[in-house]
């Protein structure tokens, strides 16, 4: 099992959850964050960090994120995006997205 970043993060990307992450394995989009489902290795620490609780154990997972967990093997294998270790500043616009649902087609691959 691994841990699944949902709709959540998209648009806000908060990056909290990086800091505690002891073995890397996020990965950084222009508006998203992803899980290395090969690194993670599910010690939930990342879980209660995320002020937007866009992170979920993969057994977790509502019914409607359950699609994300290919999202998130998809994203961390074929885009290039980079490993992120350190918190940075969330997006501009982030508090305004907080909260909202069905931000799927807002990601930028």
């Amino acid at each position: 099992m691994t841990h699944v970043v949902t709709e959540n993060c998209i648009q806000c990307k908060y990056t909290d959850c990086v800091d505690v992450c002891p073995v890397d394995c996020f990965v950084e989009g222009p508006n998203f964050l992803a899980i290395d489902p090969d690194g993670c290795i599910d010690c939930a620490v990342c879980i209660p960090e995320c002020p937007v609780n866009a992170i979920y154990a993969e057994e977790d997972l509502p019914a409607d994120q359950r699609h994300m967990t290919a999202l998130n093997a998809e994203v961390y294998r074929l885009t290039g995006w980079k490993t992120i270790t350190k918190r940075k500043i969330p997006l501009p616009d982030a508090e305004a997205w907080k909260g909202r649902t069905e931000k799927l087609a807002h990601l930028i691959r």
